[in-house]
Order: structure tokens, then sequence, then C-alpha cells
């Protein structure tokens, strides 16, 4: 894996050899300047492929550290570095100006089945890019239920959808 993203990826920490082990962090802090495109940005947009981000921001503020499992095939992490390799294209196309800076598969991602299948896209690429990306999502699509919320927010405010605290205790004095 290392092998096929570093030439589209900065690899922090390597060996002396320039081998990593269990795990590699992606520097993706240059795309913020290059094209507006944070960690975030490139997490998000893997849901579109059918990816769970790996983690970001640690243990280096802008960067993925992406840690394959022995429960991942070989085919699996092919497509995993297939997928990260489109999106660095992606970033490509923003960064030479073929795509808008603002409005941008990236910056909209993930697009969920009720934005893709609704009357109107205010986008400049297609439903089809946005769903789509590369052929094999086609074949099993996973569809992210919502779009992004803000993760900061999120983290400092938890909201429980769970019934209020008495309706426990009375069920506990009625048993």
């Amino acid at each position: 894996m290392k092998c096929r993203l570093e030439k589209h990826y900065p690899v922090l920490y390597q060996g002396k050899n320039g081998r990593v082990a269990h795990e590699m962090i992606l520097d993706c802090r240059a795309f913020k300047q290059t094209a507006g495109i944070e960690v975030a940005d490139i997490a998000k947009r893997l849901m579109d492929y059918g990816f769970h981000a790996p983690t970001v921001a640690f243990p280096v503020a802008g960067t993925l550290m992406v840690e394959p499992t022995e429960s991942e095939s070989r085919e699996e992490m092919d497509r995993f570095c297939d997928a990260m390799i489109a999106i660095r294209e992606e970033i490509k196309a923003i960064e030479e100006g073929a795509a808008d800076r603002n409005n941008n598969v990236l910056l909209n991602s993930p697009h969920t089945a009720t934005e893709l299948t609704a009357d109107e896209w205010h986008h400049p690429y297609s439903r089809r890019e946005a769903a789509y990306p590369l052929t094999w999502v086609s074949e099993n699509k996973f569809w992210p239920a919502v779009k992004r919320i803000d993760a900061a927010y999120g983290d400092r405010n938890l909201v429980c959808s769970c019934p209020d605290i008495s309706t426990y205790e009375t069920a506990e004095a009625l048993s």
C-alpha cells in the first residue's frame, strides 16, 4: 500500500530503509493551501467510495493514519488504494482549475441517496461522478444516510435520543 500511495501522498515517519510498520501516515496538509481541501474532506469523500475513513488528524493534524488489518483482503486494500489515488486526482483537478474550488465532489461529500435523486442538482459535476466515482463502486454501493455534521460541534454537544431518565425510573417502580 505504501508503495502505491507514496506516489500520490507524502508518507510520514518512515524507517531508515523507507519502510513503515503496520500503519502509515499520509500527509494531506498541503492540500489546504493548494486546493482548499482538508483531511476531513478526504475522509468524507471516502464514504462515496464505500469506505469508512481511517483515523484523521492523529497523531499529526491534517493527516490520515492508514492501518489495514489482517481481516482485509488484498483486493480490498487494492480498492482502498484505487480510491485514494482517484481522490488525489480529484484534488489535482481543483489545483489545476479543472474543478471548482468551492463546489466540488470533495467539499460536498458524502453524497446521499436523497441528494442524488432530488429533482434539482446544483453542482458542476455529474451525479454519476458523485455517486459512482470508480466503476466497482456501483457493484456494492454504500449509501451514507446523512451529509456532514460539524464534527467539532458534535464532539462537544452530544445529543441523547434516549427517553428521559424518568421513563426508566417509572418502569423500574412498576416492576
